[in-house]
């Protein structure tokens, strides 16, 4: 008999109340701009009272931060993106040309997701110092993932002679990015395939050995 237990009809009804919360402010950010959207235009959107929002997030900001935070991982769980699966499976390949294949699968799902939100959180950091302030690093999250993910693919079979974990760091960052994506796949009208195809193809060229 499994020791797992079920999460309670109460519990279940919580996480349902914050997805729908999520998913109105979501929608509305994106749609009508973070400065235009107030928390009674979300809790109209999901059905919930304005108070149950205040309750389960704080504020507005806390609400936009976690919205954010889920986005990248695409789920709710408190899992670091270089704990999740798909990271972890990928730099674990044998060789480098394994590793670029399931890695760029992997990071073009959480491009997928972020893409979208990215001008709507530029411009909500524009004009709210202290949403700016909620991202405030010495050191960008996303290279920190991209620079581990190159130190594991300098060190594999197949990796170009003589690759510098840096170089290969900025390669990653910089063509793995939501402006690169959103360029491609959004402004020009590359379907999902057809892009992860060409960063593929691109990365294995400036990282791998031909």
């Amino acid at each position: 008999m499994s020791d797992v237990k079920r999460p309670s009809k109460r519990t279940q009804k919580a996480q349902e109340t914050r997805r729908r919360i999520l998913q109105a402010a979501l929608e509305l950010f994106v749609g009508d701009g973070y400065g235009a959207t107030n928390l009674q235009d979300v809790a109209d959107r999901a059905g919930v009272a304005v108070q149950t929002i205040y309750f389960v997030f704080g504020n507005k900001r806390a609400l936009l931060k976690e919205l954010v935070d889920v986005t990248i991982a695409g789920d709710d769980a408190p899992v670091a993106t270089m704990e999740r699966p798909w990271y972890t499976g990928a730099l674990a390949a044998e060789t480098a040309d394994d590793m670029l294949r399931a890695y760029v699968t992997g990071a073009t799902a959480v491009l997928e997701r972020v893409a979208p939100i990215g001008k709507m959180l530029e411009a909500a950091a524009a004009s709210d110092p202290e949403v700016s302030a909620l991202w405030s690093f010495d050191v960008n999250p996303r290279y920190v993932v991209q620079r581990h993910a190159a130190e594991a693919l300098a060190g594999k079979p197949g990796a170009r002679a003589g690759l510098a974990v840096d170089e290969a760091a900025d390669v990653l960052f910089g063509l793995l990015s939501p402006e690169l994506y959103l360029l491609f796949v959004h402004e020009r009208g590359w379907s999902r395939e057809r892009w992860e195809q060409w960063a593929r193809a691109t990365l294995h060229a400036q990282l791998c050995q031909t």
